[in-house]
C-alpha cells in the first residue's frame, strides 16, 4: 500500500522505521509544525520530521490538517492508508474520507480504556497492572473508532511512563505493520468498541503533577513515576519549584507528618499520609538533576517541609 505516515514525537519513530522496512511504501510524512525546544527555545523539527528528512521523504507540516493546501497535496499523493502514531492534532472529516483504507491509529492503551492524549500516564497513575496498544480506524469521535488489533503489556512495579512507553512503542510498531498487512490482504476488519469500560486520559499539565504529600505514599509514587520524564513531577521548596524523579516508598520506616523532610547520612525521606518515601533524583530551579542526598547537603536543610 501507499502510505502517508502521521506522527510527531520520538514514540512514533519505531512505527515509522517499521513501515519503512515493510512491504508498504511510505510516500510522505505528516507531522506537527516546528516548535520551540531546548533552553534557547529555538524552533526545532519534530523527531519524526528529522527522521523522515534523513530518509529523503517528503514532510508535510500544516498548521492545521484541514488546511486547503494539505488537503490538495493529500489528494495528489493517492495514498491507500494513513497510519497515525501520536500525531497530535484532530483530523477533520474531509481528510479522514480520503484514503480508501482510512487513517489507522496506534494508541497506547487497550481501548476503550484511557481514550485521550496521555494513556500511559493515566494507566500508571491509576495503578493498573496491565495495559497495551490498540490499532483502530480513526473516526470523528476521539479514539472511538472500530478496533483492528490489540496487544497487551504488563506494567512493572517500578515502571515510569518513559519505560512503559518505550516498550509499547516498539511492540506497537509491529502491531501496526501487521494491521496494515491484514487490511491489504482482507484478513482484518474493524469491530466496534464496547460501550462499557470507557475511561479518559486527557493531556497532563504541570499543575496535575504537583505532589500532594498528604496523599498516601503509594499514590505519590504512582504520580511521580507517571510524570517521568514528562511533564515532570514537582513540589515546592523555599518558595521555588523542586523537580522530583522517581522515589521509593519506605513502609519499613516510622511515619512522619506529610511533607516533613528527614535527612540521614545517605537518604532524604519525606513524610506522607502513610509511610515516608525516599527521594531519588531532584532538580532545583535552574539546575541540573542531582541525587537527593547531594541536594540536601548543599541546601543545608533544617526542620523544613515540602509543599
Amino acid at each position: 500500500m501507499r502510505l502517508l505516515f502521521a506522527g510527531t514525537p520520538a514514540a512514533a519513530l519505531p512505527s515509522l522505521v517499521g513501515l519503512l522496512q515493510s512491504r508498504h511504501e511510505v510516500v510522505a510524512v505528516l507531522t506537527r509544525p516546528d516548535a520551540p525546544a531546548g533552553r534557547g527555545r529555538a524552533p526545532a523539527a519534530s523527531p519524526v520530521a528529522q527522521r523522515a528528512l534523513a530518509e529523503g521523504l517528503e514532510v508535510l507540516r500544516p498548521r492545521r490538517p484541514g488546511d486547503d493546501d494539505f488537503r490538495s497535496r493529500l489528494d495528489e499523493l493517492s495514498v491507500d492508508c494513513a497510519p497515525v502514531v501520536a500525531y497530535g492534532a484532530l483530523l477533520p472529516a474531509s481528510v479522514l474520507a480520503v484514503p480508501r483504507y482510512g487513517w489507522v491509529n496506534l494508541h497506547f492503551s487497550v481501548l476503550p480504556a484511557w481514550r485521550g492524549a496521555a494513556p500511559v500516564q493515566a494507566a500508571l497513575r491509576a495503578g493498573d497492572s496491565m495495559t497495551g496498544a490498540t490499532t483502530f480506524t480513526i473516526v470523528e469521535e476521539l479514539d472511538a473508532g472500530p478496533v483492528l488489533g490489540v496487544l497487551t503489556e504488563p506494567i512493572r512495579a517500578r515502571d515510569t511512563s518513559g519505560d512503559l512507553l518505550d516498550r509499547l512503542a516498539v511492540a506497537g510498531a509491529e502491531l501496526l505493520v501487521q494491521t496494515l498487512d491484514g487490511l491489504e490482504a482482507g484478513l482484518v476488519t474493524g469491530r466496534a468498541q464496547p460501550a462499557d469500560g470507557i475511561s479518559r486520559a486527557p493531556k497532563v499539565t504541570a499543575d496535575d503533577v504537583r505532589v500532594d504529600w498528604a496523599a498516601p505514599a503509594m499514590r505519590v509514587d504512582r504520580l511521580v513515576r507517571s510524570a517521568t520524564p514528562e511533564p515532570g513531577a514537582w513540589t515546592s521548596f523555599r518558595a521555588q519549584r523542586l523537580g522530583l524523579g522517581p522515589l521509593l516508598p519506605r513502609p519499613d520506616l516510622p511515619t512522619a507528618p506529610p511533607g516533613t523532610i528527614t535527612v540521614t547520612r545517605s537518604q532524604v525521606l519525606v513524610g506522607t499520609a502513610t509511610h515516608p518515601v525516599e527521594l531519588g533524583t531532584v532538580q532545583p530551579t535552574g539546575r541540573r538533576p542531582m541525587p537527593a542526598a547531594d541536594w540536601a547537603r548543599g541546601a543545608r536543610l533544617g526542620e523544613e517541609v515540602l509543599g
